[in-house]
């Protein structure tokens, strides 16, 4: 029985390639038919289209977080299942006439006991050929368990490096965070040197969530802690933000504005590469009325944006540069992008506690109004 045996032998190679792959390769994978690839295009349809039922928000943002840390499980498990049907399969062609499991169903039990190194004995191997076998399996068990034990670590790692940058721009760009009101929060002389800093710093968060995202592209499915964030947003405003400073100012940002949109821009567009995300406007995210708006908050701040043809026409070409990456990443993750400018004034989280909602407990206003005392 030759046909169990190479069938079996094709399921365990590709299931090994998909694991090192997706685990242990440190760069994109191009190749267009992969199982990892089909496996999250498959669960991640269905799981999106119920998301989309929820009619609350906090609802529907904690049944997506499941899916992140869920997929991660039922991949190991979808890639074990096929290591033992694959070996199962080549049991099956290598069994002798005194065999103990002289069915498909004994072997793949065979295949089972042995891959997960549980030595019950109640099945054993009598050829030589199977004998080498059981020896091949469970070393692969062992190998296994461990690219688990270690890819679990380095995935939440990642993510938490991503999550603190997003957090840190609470106090500085509002919750969700937006271009107008991060210029907002920095327009005097000590907050562009501020902003200065927090450009130069997301230049080079945005190359992190480049590269880790790139390899470990299911961290793009890892939602933040509160509903009004994501990674998505975060770099939507700043992308935003970088693209009113090089369109409508001259001051000492610009030029790191330039650094790290250029950054940030790389990120997007790669990561809509790898989710095969087709780039294309779904909607207008600042049109003219708030584009106004957001000239008029600023002013009022005391940072002054050119208001004529010229960075109407440059706002448009450095929109077009983005945008359409950022609204298939939207789609394509159902993340929300902030506006350009909130339509109306939202508390920040910081501001915000659960055990406030709990009690009714909230922070005197004057309390909160000390820290813009200077």
């Amino acid at each position: 029985m030759i046909l169990p045996a190479v069938a079996g032998i094709i399921i365990v190679v590709v299931v090994l390639w998909e694991a090192f792959e997706t685990i242990v390769l440190p760069r994109r994978v191009t190749r267009r038919w992969r199982l990892t690839r089909l496996y999250y295009r498959f669960t991640w349809a269905p799981w999106r289209d119920v998301a989309r039922r929820i009619g609350s928000i906090k609802s529907r943002e904690t049944f997506l977080s499941f899916y992140g840390p869920l997929s991660i499980l039922l991949l190991f498990v979808v890639w074990a299942t096929l290591l033992v049907i694959g070996f199962g399969l080549v049991y099956y062609s290598a069994t002798g006439p005194d065999s103990t499991h002289p069915n498909l169903t004994m072997c793949f039990y065979l295949s089972g006991t042995t891959i997960f190194t549980l030595g019950i004995g109640d099945v054993t191997p009598h050829t030589p050929v199977e004998r080498i076998l059981t020896v091949v399996e469970s070393g692969l068990g062992f190998g296994f368990l461990a690219l688990v034990l270690s890819y679990l670590p380095v995935i939440y790692q990642a993510f938490s490096r991503r999550e603190s940058n997003i957090v840190l721009l609470d106090a500085r760009a509002g919750s969700p965070p937006s271009a107008a009101e991060l210029l907002r929060r920095h327009a005097d002389q000590i907050g562009l040197a501020a902003l200065e800093q927090l450009l130069r710093d997301w230049e080079r968060w945005s190359a992190q969530i480049l590269e880790s995202h790139i390899s470990y592209p299911v961290l793009c499915f890892f939602r933040s802690q509160h509903s009004n964030e994501s990674w998505l947003g975060a770099l939507a405003a700043m992308l935003d933000a970088c693209t009113l400073l090089l369109a409508g100012t001259d001051n000492q940002c610009t030029r790191q504005a330039r650094l790290t949109f250029a950054m940030c821009r790389h990120a997007v567009v790669d990561l809509a590469q790898v989710f095969s995300a087709k780039p294309q406007h779904y909607y207008n995210r600042l049109r003219p009325e708030d584009l106004q708006r957001v000239r008029t908050t600023l002013a009022e701040a005391g940072m002054k944006l050119r208001d004529d043809d010229y960075a109407s026409r440059k706002i448009a070409m450095l929109r077009e540069m983005y945008e359409p990456y950022l609204e298939a990443l939207s789609e394509q993750l159902f993340m929300p992008l902030p506006g350009w400018i909130l339509s109306k004034e939202i508390t920040d989280n910081w501001r915000t506690s659960a055990w406030g909602r709990i009690t009714g407990y909230t922070a005197p206003a004057k309390h909160e109004a000390a820290l813009d005392d200077h």
